[in-house]
């Protein structure tokens, strides 16, 4: 495919895209055949910039420009482009989704709260440029037409992706203490909002999002406080119980989930199976509408999570979206 970066008669952006999705993978065997890219812990977004300006839209279709302000100063020199990227909050050279947190459920930050947890988008996709859709383009000639952008600098980064080099990224990353990677198969095409083999995430740690179905009230320190939050994940049955998380909350989020929650009180569990007495007793139960993640070791053979650690409240899921990973 030639590849067109002209902007001479730009048409109007595609609106109500959804962002293709990674399935999750382990490394190919025919590792020439992907390019590989590392995993950032963010908030996925699609990127519109159009007469000057950027329009920032989650995953499940919300409007988050307000809550990024940083991020508008780039694109008033840009031409009209739609990019798929992600925005993170930056650690010591990692991707913090803990620190995100303080910018996610802020939709007006003040400059104070963008000064103090500044964010960055990091771009990997264009969809469109200018009159031209690039969906149909294969992966190769859509990285081309995005480095021909010219869109690295200040609070936007275009990081570097590594063709047949699955695995060398992949011990690299994990050497790092990063996420893991992404792997996408050359050759493909975008997918908006499906789910694609075609680009497969291989984690270091494991990471699973899930359904607040409940909490625990807190006991000692954690008195009159949550103590532990209710999960579930969506199966062909209804809301599992994959069990509950009690630690990896500052101070800060357990007032958040406090607010949150309030208002989503029930009488009767959510869950379409038997939750464990041990857990049910003296539990609060909510209506199924908040998603967070956790991090954990691994799925045991209940289907429980095995030592499940809070990461935070993901505003961008709908828990229809939920899946067990």
């Amino acid at each position: 495919m030639a590849q067109r970066t002209g902007y001479d008669d730009p048409v109007p952006l595609p609106r109500g895209l959804a962002p293709m999705l990674a399935t999750a993978g382990a490394l190919p065997r025919d590792e020439e055949r992907w390019t590989a890219e590392v995993k950032w812990d963010g908030v996925r977004v699609l990127a519109a910039v159009e007469d000057g300006a950027l329009r920032l839209t989650s995953r499940n279709g919300n409007d988050v420009t307000g809550a990024y302000p940083e991020l508008q100063g780039p694109a008033r020199s840009r031409p009209p482009v739609l990019l798929d990227g992600e925005v993170v909050a930056m650690s010591e050279g990692r991707s913090d989704f803990g620190l995100l947190q303080s910018r996610m459920h802020v939709a007006r930050p003040s400059p104070s709260v963008v000064r103090s947890t500044p964010v960055t988008l990091v771009v990997f996709d264009v969809l469109h440029a200018g009159d031209s859709s690039l969906l149909d383009a294969p992966l190769e000639d859509r990285r081309a037409v995005l480095d021909g952008l010219d869109l690295e600098g200040g609070c936007w980064s275009v990081p570097p992706t590594f063709p047949g080099a699955a695995r060398a990224l992949h011990a690299a990353t994990e050497q790092q203490g990063l996420e893991g990677v992404v792997l996408k198969r050359l050759g493909s095409r975008y997918e908006p909002g499906r789910r694609s083999d075609c680009w497969l995430k291989v984690k270091h740690l494991r990471r699973q999002s899930a359904v607040v179905g409940g909490w625990k009230p807190g006991e000692g320190g954690r008195a009159g406080r949550i103590g532990s939050l209710l999960l579930g994940v969506p199966d062909a049955g209804g809301l599992a119980y994959v069990g509950h998380v009690g630690t990896g909350f500052s101070a800060a989020v357990l007032r958040l989930l406090g607010d949150r929650l309030a208002p989503l009180r029930r009488g009767t569990p959510p869950f379409a199976g038997e939750v464990p007495r041990e857990h049910a007793r003296s539990a609060v139960w909510v209506e199924p509408e908040l998603v967070c993640d956790v991090a954990f070791t691994a799925w045991t053979r209940e289907g429980r999570l095995r030592h499940p650690s809070f990461k935070g409240l993901r505003d961008d899921l709908d828990p229809g979206e939920v899946v067990r990973e």
